[in-house]
């Protein structure tokens, strides 16, 4: 195995010097800095960081990130495929099974055996800017990641918690059609029953709603959620409550999820999932929804890469396929060394925020439950209820 020291980069900080990884999404409530990464499928890793300091992401090195070829990117659902399952979806809508659902489909390419996430995480701050953007190396854990996430799934600033679920997208605002609006509000009041079955009564709200975001590339739909967490409710009961993120599911969630489940042919893994930091000792963290995502399959010596669109009773399957090839086209472009455009700030309302330089501690103790240590795991999708 590659051997590759654990670290965290997020907003301007890198977190090193790994001193503890668990399953447990109680730790983040415990004491500590975490980067945390959970999978769609509900594989959950947390990892506190002794040493938390300000460092920009450095620039890109020449020759030390080597792409697959752009010929080289195979998808899990091909053209005709992914047309197909956005007809199969609209049957369910007709049937009155579901409202919306996001059909994804997974890209993966061969990377060569010493290719270093962080290394195209470089690639990334330049050519595709993010206001989530982080990168999670553990290698010995099963984890790689590289995220450019323009998507906020939930930020924890003590008892208040936030979410920014996106919905509709277009390479400018003009594209927008009636149809992404509709798709948005239906999402939004999703992400509203989520959090409030954690929240206090009364205290969830919806600040903005379908607010035009700029990105590189390509423009969003977002809106706000916010609510007052209840006295008793921390990261297990949010998180058991809102995953998987609801704008990456469809509505209602659990009737998506299994329509989902019978046309996507590959795990999501990081993709649509959960990837972010924890300052426990703060009280504060802020997770995006791992779309515009990267991760290193080991196993199969391939890099990955996630795209998907929205599908509603308006979806004509040719254009939501184009969705998925606008979201994916930039970023592969960037991991395959192909771009070559200026890819300048995305534009936002509200910017990621980002953790405080912790001191080294050089015995922060470890949390004692270390679930994946000892081999148990703790599954966020089998909290759902």
């Amino acid at each position: 195995m590659l051997d590759l020291p654990p670290l965290a980069r997020f907003g301007g900080l890198v977190a090193t010097g790994l001193a503890d990884v668990t399953s447990d999404p109680a730790a983040l409530d415990s004491a500590g800095f975490w980067a945390v990464a959970a999978d769609f499928e509900g594989r959950l890793v947390c990892a506190r960081f002794r040493d938390v300091r300000r460092e920009p992401v450095p620039a890109p090195v020449p020759g030390a990130w080597r792409g697959p070829a752009p010929e080289d990117w195979v998808s899990s659902l091909d053209r005709a495929a992914y047309t197909e399952g956005v007809r199969r979806i609209r049957e369910h809508i007709a049937a009155g099974e579901v409202y919306q659902a996001n059909l994804c489909r997974v890209l993966s390419a061969p990377v060569a055996p010493d290719a270093d996430v962080d290394a195209l995480t470089a690639l990334l701050a330049r050519g595709n800017p993010a206001p989530y953007a982080g990168t999670i190396r553990l290698p010995r854990h099963g984890v790689e990641i590289a995220t450019a996430s323009p998507e906020l799934f939930l930020r924890r600033e003590g008892r208040v918690v936030e979410s920014g679920p996106i919905k509709g997208t277009g390479r400018t605002e003009a594209d927008l059609l009636e149809k992404d609006y509709a798709e948005n509000v239906m999402i939004v009041d999703l992400v509203r029953n989520d959090i409030g079955r954690v929240c206090a009564t009364g205290s969830v709200t919806v600040p903005d709603l379908c607010v035009v975001e700029k990105h590189p590339g390509l423009v969003h739909l977002v809106s706000t959620v916010r609510g007052e967490l209840r006295d008793a409710a921390g990261w297990p009961e949010l998180l058991a409550a809102a995953f998987p993120p609801g704008s990456v599911t469809g509505a209602p969630k659990s009737s998506a999820l299994r329509i989902l489940a019978a046309l996507e042919t590959a795990p999501r893994g990081p993709y649509c999932g959960g990837i972010g930091w924890v300052d426990a000792d703060r009280g504060t963290g802020e997770l995006a929804v791992g779309i515009r995502t990267f991760w290193i399959d080991r196993a199969d010596g391939v890099l990955r890469f996630g795209t998907g669109a929205g599908i509603t009773w308006g979806s004509d399957p040719e254009g939501e396929w184009r969705e998925t090839e606008l979201k994916a086209a930039r970023l592969l472009a960037v991991a395959s060394g192909t771009y070559e455009g200026d890819g300048g700030p995305p534009v936002r309302g509200r910017p990621g925020t980002s953790p405080e330089p912790r001191p080294h501690d050089p015995d922060p103790g470890r949390h004692d439950l270390d679930a994946t240590a000892s081999g148990t795991r703790t599954s966020l999708r089998g909290r759902q209820q």
